[in-house]
């Protein structure tokens, strides 16, 4: 049986499952992944998503939390969170107005994958510094 006919491959006296094919990926799905990637994954934007991953904030607060955010930035990385849909933006009409972030649906859905990576990157990172040490040890001398 060929990997053509079925899903398997006969190889002497086993079976073996047929690779799966390659999935092929269009430019265009690279750069709808590309512009997501550009938004959920940069620094300021994964800090803000966990910061109100626990509740609504206002700007200060987040601005607190968040440290070594500057003004601008914040306003920058909230302003783009909230056009993509992650984060709404609530004012109040108190005297001064008071200002409230908190994530949408769309938002609460990207803290657990957010949350993942980052587990995952202070689980590797021991990992990556010494391979890096190896490999910059090897290239220089």
């Amino acid at each position: 049986m060929s990997a053509q006919e079925g899903t398997l491959v006969r190889r002497g006296h086993s079976d073996v499952p047929a690779p799966a094919p390659a999935r092929r990926h269009s430019p265009e799905s690279c750069k709808g992944v590309s512009e997501v990637l550009a938004r959920v994954g940069d620094k300021w934007s994964v800090l803000i998503v966990m910061t109100l991953g626990d509740g609504p904030r206002r700007f200060n607060e987040l601005k607190r939390t968040v440290g070594g955010i500057s003004q601008r930035m914040l306003t920058l990385t909230l302003r783009g969170l909230e056009r993509d849909g992650l984060v709404t933006r609530t004012v109040f009409p108190t005297i001064p107005p008071r200002v409230d972030y908190e994530l949408t649906d769309l938002g609460r859905s990207l803290v657990g994958p957010v949350k993942a990576l980052g587990d995952w990157a202070l689980a590797n990172r021991p990992a990556m510094v010494e391979a890096r040490h190896r490999f910059d040890g090897g290239a220089g001398g």
